[in-house]
Parts: C-alpha cells; sequence; structure tokens
C-alpha cells in the first residue's frame, strides 16, 4: 500500500483570518458550478425538471435515465435537490444523482455545451491577440491571406 502524506496540516486553529479565506475559496468555487434551485416531475410528459439558479431550466426525459424510470411515480413526486443544489436525491432509496451527469448523459445537451465553452472561450483575448490586434490596425486590419494560383 503507497502512503501518500497530505501537503497541508488539518490540525491548525481555526482563526478569523483562516475562516474569510475558506469562505472566499467556496464562494470562488461556487461561482464556477451548476447549481439548481429547484427540482420538479412533470407527470403528463415523464419530465425531470431541474430549474437553475439564474431561473432557467431543463427538462429531462425520465425514460431515458434507468435510475429515474425505475421509481414509481410517487418516488418521482418526492425527489428533492442535494449537495448545495449539484444532485437530484430520494433519501428513502439512498438516491443521489449529479445534475451535470443529468445533463451530460444527453448527447445533444453535451454537444450544446461544448458550442457554448467554444463560442465564450473565442471571445476571448489573450495579451498577444491584443497586441497583434493592435499592430494590425496600426497597418490598416488584418493582412490579407495569400492565395496561390
Amino acid at each position: 500500500m503507497k502512503v501518500v502524506n497530505s501537503a497541508r496540516s488539518v490540525d491548525q486553529p481555526v482563526t478569523d483570518k483562516s475562516m474569510m479565506q475558506a469562505v472566499a475559496r467556496g464562494r470562488r468555487q461556487e461561482k464556477r458550478q451548476v447549481l439548481a434551485s429547484a427540482v420538479q416531475y412533470f407527470h403528463p410528459s415523464e419530465l425531470l425538471i431541474i430549474t437553475l439558479a439564474d431561473q432557467s431550466a431543463v427538462a429531462l426525459p425520465i425514460q431515458r435515465y434507468p435510475e429515474l424510470n425505475s421509481l414509481s411515480q410517487a418516488e418521482r413526486m418526492r425527489l428533492k435537490l442535494g449537495l448545495g443544489g449539484l444532485a437530484v436525491c430520494l433519501d428513502e432509496t439512498d438516491l443521489h444523482i449529479s445534475i451535470v451527469g443529468l445533463v451530460a448523459a444527453s448527447e445533444s445537451m453535451t454537444e450544446l455545451a461544448v458550442a457554448v465553452a467554444a463560442s465564450r472561450n473565442g471571445r476571448r483575448s489573450s495579451a498577444a491577440k491584443a497586441k497583434t490586434s493592435r499592430e494590425n490596425g496600426m497597418n490598416g486590419g488584418r493582412p490579407r491571406k495569400l492565395t496561390s494560383t
């Protein structure tokens, strides 16, 4: 068995400074996560509707998820959010499903997420991109591509 030593000591006293740092780390991490504010089972369409913190929502068809499809209608009605809005849970059956995992299991939702990420990343401007853009602007714009004939 391999022994791994912790890089940080956990036996340090909690001070006001360390508490403020921990809260700040938690807030930064929270901003990077997709947090749900509500979950609801919509019986007529057999959909699980997950409302996100910004009031947008995702509707997932129950039949595509074996863990949810095996639940009775009454159990589906009792689904709750857990883990701070990161999972759909049913404590009586010890069911805890990551919301990100549910969305990732849908191929079209994954493709949409990739397209959104690519769009956002394409708008980012590094220092090198900004410098090149300024230089091109001073020279009348982006140089034309040379075509070989």
